[in-house]
């Protein structure tokens, strides 16, 4: 019984991933930052419940790559779409008309070829979550950025926007070649060569984990002081943290 645990909780990563799938293509934006949340948050969970049962299986693997397709995948992508639509002013529209008996007749679709762009995203996530599928040396550390981590850098754009309303701040978020820009950059990102620690403790020991503790407690500073914001300079330090890492250790060996 206890082995079915951990797929369950991936089950639930899915279920987290096709709602905020469904608020993302609604342009409900922040509604869809929630479940991603959500979803990443058992998206670690089921892993630590693998671990502590004991249950880690192949199922659990390829299970866990097609729910975080979905919650880290899709759905950053719909929401890069959405962004890119509202930067030109109008990005897709469904047109309908009333006929006599008051019924809804759709009568065309309206669209930019450009906000499809944001869809580089699910592109570039399918394409590392089959490359992980397929690597054995990717058990203490990260070679590109995980999907989840570029999920939450996707998904802080609309709460920023919402909650730390700055026209500095909402002129560089809402142009549209800085969108793009931090498309093409995401989907580098996540096939890169760029070797990045783990958020996985082997033991409590602070000299076999400093990176991590002060990666943690760096992060928790930023995110009481600069809310939402933080959540792009946190993935910055993410990345600049682990090259740090990487030299320092190659320099000891």
């Amino acid at each position: 019984m206890k082995r079915h645990i951990p797929n369950f909780i991936t089950l639930l990563n899915v279920f987290c991933g096709c709602v905020a799938t469904v608020f993302a293509v609604l342009n409900q934006l922040e509604l869809a930052a929630v479940f991603v949340f959500l979803g990443i948050g058992f998206d670690f969970l089921d892993g630590m419940a693998a671990r502590v049962l004991d249950a880690k299986s192949e199922l659990g693997i390829q299970l866990d790559s097609l729910a975080d397709m979905i919650t880290s995948g899709l759905v950053p992508g719909i929401v890069m779409f959405q962004l890119l639509g509202m930067a030109m002013n109008g990005g897709w529209n469904l047109d309908f008309q009333t006929d006599i008996s008051g019924a809804m007749i759709w009568t065309g679709l309206k669209i930019a070829p450009l906000p499809f762009v944001g869809f580089l995203i699910p592109m570039a996530s399918a394409y590392r979550l089959a490359k992980f599928n397929i690597d054995e040396d990717q058990a203490t550390s990260f070679i590109g950025l995980p999907t989840p981590a570029n999920a939450l850098l996707i998904l802080s754009l609309p709460l920023i926007l919402m909650y730390q309303n700055s026209e500095l701040l909402n002129g560089i978020l809402m142009n549209q070649w800085f969108l793009i820009g931090l498309t093409l950059v995401s989907a580098f990102l996540l096939n890169s060569n760029i070797e990045l620690f783990a958020l996985k403790f082997e033991n409590r020991s602070f000299k076999d984990n400093a990176p991590r503790y002060i990666f943690i407690l760096i992060s928790l500073v930023l995110l009481v002081t600069m809310k939402f914001l933080a959540v792009p300079l946190i993935i910055l330090l993410y990345i600049l943290s682990s090259l740090i890492f990487n030299i320092s250790g190659n320099d000891r060996n």
